[in-house]
């Protein structure tokens, strides 16, 4: 069974840093790209950032590209996301996933923990 832990969100002040991390199990990690989405309340799911497997090319959303920066640690099965310049716009319910597709603007995530909370407020 395919598990994911997302945990490290919190309250962060706008220019401000977190750190996100997601723990898997159930699937041979290292064989998949790991990716990031975000969702804030009755809004689409949003992706953020994509890790390959192996080489370990990452993607970036334009919104995020610059402040954020995603990692993995295939010894360990876990995914990181870093966040620098936090903006009130990043509030969202992180989620990471091993399944995301985009087609066009959509979307999805069928295989993502529960998430962890980041809110950036002053």
């Amino acid at each position: 069974e395919v598990q994911l832990l997302e945990s490290g969100g919190g309250l962060a002040e706008p220019g401000g840093s977190l750190r996100l991390s997601c723990t898997a199990s159930g699937f041979t990690f290292a064989r998949y790209p790991m990716s990031w989405v975000r969702q804030t309340p009755g809004k689409a799911l949003e992706w953020v950032s994509t890790i390959c497997a192996g080489r370990g090319t990452e993607s970036y959303a334009d919104s995020v590209k610059g402040r954020f920066t995603i990692t993995r640690d295939e010894a360990k099965n876990t995914l990181s996301l870093e966040f620098n310049s936090l903006k009130i716009e990043d509030t969202a319910m992180y989620y990471c996933s091993k399944d995301v597709k985009k087609v066009g603007t959509v979307v999805t995530a069928t295989q993502r923990g529960q998430g962890t909370k980041v809110t950036v407020s002053l």
